[in-house]
């Protein structure tokens, strides 16, 4: 059962959205009636699918290198084949290879970069000749609170994220007059595995420094997402969603 069958038509397609956040995006659109697209390095599990499919909507998971531009045309080739239009892209695919700057390799560096932003252009590039025809569409880049403030080991990943927030800018002022938007959605620290498995001391110290004293949840970064997604008059955008760990 969809909470808004008049979406029932809708397509979102979200990189990264076999697992953690990306899922729960996922789960957010399906809920709402939007048929799924999931593009991911590893490929959704079964359950994960059916899951979505439960919502009675049509769900397609690729598996793919999103630094690929090929790949990127590829898939839009398909989803125009399948379902005729792209409502939503949600470019939320990543990658850490944390270490301090100084002792960082430039294979790190170069993949961070590669897989967080030049991933995120490829298919804003690819989605956007579609949506342009269309003279509609949302698009909402997954950027991070770290792009803003900056975070100790973690240049290769702030470059990628706060190049991430220029990009939003830049793509929303030329595609605005398709009436196309483009969001950035900067997540500060989410509950996932990777959250998890840290020592709790190190969890105590970060949770000093978020006002509200806690981690956010995917479902927190679904629900910004889907805001975004489905308001007309708000681009180039960044919304903050971190606990007021930054506040701007």
């Amino acid at each position: 059962m969809t909470e808004q069958t008049e979406n029932q038509t809708k397509t979102v397609l979200i990189t990264g959205g076999s697992r953690g956040i990306g899922a729960a995006i996922a789960h957010k659109f399906a809920a709402n009636g939007y048929h799924i697209i999931i593009v991911s390095r590893s490929g959704s599990t079964p359950e994960h699918v059916d899951a979505l499919t439960a919502y009675g909507v049509e769900v397609r998971d690729f598996k793919g290198d999103v630094t690929d531009f090929s790949f990127a045309k590829e898939i839009m080739d398909t989803v125009k084949a399948d379902f005729n239009t792209l409502d939503v892209l949600v470019n939320n695919a990543g990658i850490t290879r944390d270490t301090l700057l100084m002792r960082m390799k430039e294979s790190d560096f170069d993949a961070v970069i590669d897989i967080n932003l030049k991933g995120t252009f490829n298919f804003i590039q690819a989605a956007s000749k579609l949506m342009m025809k269309q003279r509609a569409g949302a698009i909402i880049n997954i950027a991070s609170v770290v792009g803003e403030m900056g975070n100790v080991g973690q240049a290769n990943y702030a470059a990628s994220k706060a190049g991430m927030l220029g990009l939003t800018k830049s793509a929303a002022r030329e595609l605005g007059m398709r009436g196309i938007t483009v969001n950035a959605v900067a997540p500060g620290y989410i509950e996932t595995d990777m959250t998890d498995e840290m020592p709790e001391k190190a969890k105590a110290a970060m949770l000093e420094n978020i006002p509200l004293s806690k981690l956010g949840q995917p479902s927190d970064i679904a629900e910004a997402v889907y805001f975004l997604a489905t308001q007309s008059y708000i681009t180039g955008t960044t919304l903050d969603v971190n606990g007021g760990l930054y506040m701007n």
